[in-house]
């Protein structure tokens, strides 16, 4: 009667071993299901990714677009200047000696880089047209010769072409909202204007019609990049890449 009771126990042992092989493999199928879950959830990801970078990537390209045709129109009007200031330098040539009467070309001179600083960025306008008139006014009163005030008018060309190029930090009073107002001034070239005042409001110049206006920005994203662009000035950075609102200011070559 011995050997059925070894049968018995051989037969319990091998059906425990099966069982546990079971709960095994009930295991790695749950976990291959829940991998297989994961890779598919991943997959979704990547793709919605590709969409969000693609369509990016074309708002950049657009925007990349319209920035340089801003620019190019920009650089003619610089260029028109430029071939003003030939043009004054060839009139001068042609005055021979110094007894020759300078005063029309200066007033000449005085008023056409006084229409462009009217139209132009209204950056310190009133400060450079108030210079340009006590120029003038020197001049009607002799205070000081024609000489002087060719050079002075010269320079004052000079300091306008200047601007076009320089990038920066200053202060000056604007009106906003009807008000005058005395803020920061963050100036890039003669492309694009922005604004902070001390209440933190924060913002833009944007040409309407033949005049700026001071807008301020309540969009999140345009705030921290003006205040991103303010702090970078604050530390004498001016070169990098920096991601700035839509605010190139354009005109025309007439206006």
């Amino acid at each position: 009667m011995a050997m059925p009771k070894r049968i018995v126990s051989v037969a319990l042992y091998a059906g425990f071993l099966s069982s546990s092989q079971l709960i095994a493999e009930d295991e790695m199928i749950k976990s291959i299901m829940e991998l297989r879950s994961d890779v598919e959830t991943l997959y979704s990801q990547i793709d919605n990714n590709k969409e969000a970078y693609k369509s990016q990537m074309k708002s950049y390209a657009l925007q990349i677009s319209d920035n340089e045709a801003q620019i190019n129109r920009q650089e003619t009007a610089l260029k028109l200047t430029k071939q003003n200031i030939e043009k004054m330098e060839k009139k001068l040539e042609a005055s021979g000696s110094a007894t020759v009467d300078l005063k029309p070309i200066i007033d000449e001179a005085v008023a056409a880089l006084e229409r462009e600083i009217k139209t132009g960025i209204p950056f310190k306008a009133e400060e450079r047209i108030a210079a340009l008139h006590q120029i003038k006014s020197d001049l009607e009163n002799k205070n000081i010769t024609q000489e002087k005030a060719l050079a002075l008018t010269w320079a004052s060309y000079d300091d306008a072409l200047r601007l076009t190029k320089e990038i920066g930090q200053f202060k000056q009073e604007i009106t906003l909202e009807g008000k005058a107002t005395m803020a920061k001034i963050a100036k890039v070239g003669s492309v694009m204007m922005f604004f902070a005042t001390p209440d933190d409001r924060v913002g833009y110049v944007k040409k309407n019609g033949k005049k700026y206006d001071y807008v301020v920005t309540t969009d999140t994203t345009e705030r921290d990049q003006i205040i991103d662009l303010f702090d970078a000035l604050q530390k004498q950075i001016r070169t990098g890449y920096f991601t700035l609102p839509n605010a190139l200011l354009t005109r025309g070559v007439n206006q």
